[in-house]
């Protein structure tokens, strides 16, 4: 394992307080990627933010060295969409979830990978109360070694601080939108309070059958609920509920 040196440690504090600190978002995020090639040996890397409409896509890229325009066009086609939209803080090397062999042959390795020189790559996955918020992909051009144990250890220590950071963003960036909580929906509009339990369970990311289950009602009254907020909120779809309304967290339940 790498013994980290006085200076790299210097670094890392530095690092982490500008991730707070730095009250440009963008500049942030490229000084971070500047500065993490002074611990990793990488090539090129980009940086994305979660999309928050509620869908699953990669938005707003921040690049080193690459243009990252050509995974965000083919984010669709990744074998590790699974991991990357499970929810949970994660850094990981591909090679971890996919033999180099089979990843060779896929895809995705042959039009965002070759093109750019590219072969190994570390995913630094960035989420919070279950929500993917963000990734960041170190790449090392063919003919270099893979990433080791020594470069997850050292974005583990950030990953965390980033996380807040980027949830701190989300939360500004809803409220600069106007968005409106469950609570100020419900007087605003009128929602009963079995509508604004339901509305609350939906922007907590519950399905159908969880919200049912927890509601203890069947499938046919949750749509009668949700035809009903959909009316009184003046929208028409999913989407557009969460366009409007800021997502909360599920209470925990008493034990």
């Amino acid at each position: 394992m790498r013994q980290l040196e006085t200076n790299d440690w210097l670094l890392l504090n530095s690092i982490i307080y500008k991730i707070y600190t730095t009250k440009d978002f963008c500049a942030m995020r490229t000084q971070l990627l500047e500065q993490l090639k002074m611990l990793l040996d990488f090539d090129s890397a980009d940086f994305f933010l979660a999309a928050q409409d509620g869908s699953d896509a990669l938005t707003d890229p921040v690049t080193y060295n690459c243009d990252g325009a050509c995974s965000q066009t083919y984010d669709f086609l990744d074998y590790s969409r699974g991991i990357l939209y499970g929810g949970k803080s994660l850094i990981y090397r591909e090679t971890d979830i996919i033999s180099d062999e089979k990843r060779v042959q896929t895809e995705y390795y042959r039009k965002v990978y070759q093109p750019n020189n590219w072969h190994f790559s570390l995913q630094m996955i960035m989420a919070k109360d279950k929500k993917l918020l963000g990734v960041i992909t170190f790449y090392r051009t063919i003919g270099k070694n893979n990433f080791l144990y020594d470069d997850i250890q050292i974005l583990d220590m950030l990953k965390d601080h980033l996380a807040y950071r980027l949830a701190e963003e989300r939360r500004k960036s809803r409220a600069a939108r106007g968005r409106i909580t469950v609570e100020e929906a419900a007087e605003k509009y009128g929602l009963t309070k079995r509508e604004a339990t339901v509305l609350r369970l939906e922007m907590c990311g519950l399905d159908k059958d969880a919200i049912c289950e927890k509601l203890v009602i069947s499938p046919n009254t949750l749509k009668k609920h949700i035809l009903n907020l959909y009316r009184k909120l003046g929208i028409c779809k999913r989407l557009q509920m969460f366009q409007m309304i800021v997502e909360c967290e599920l209470p925990e339940e008493n034990s």
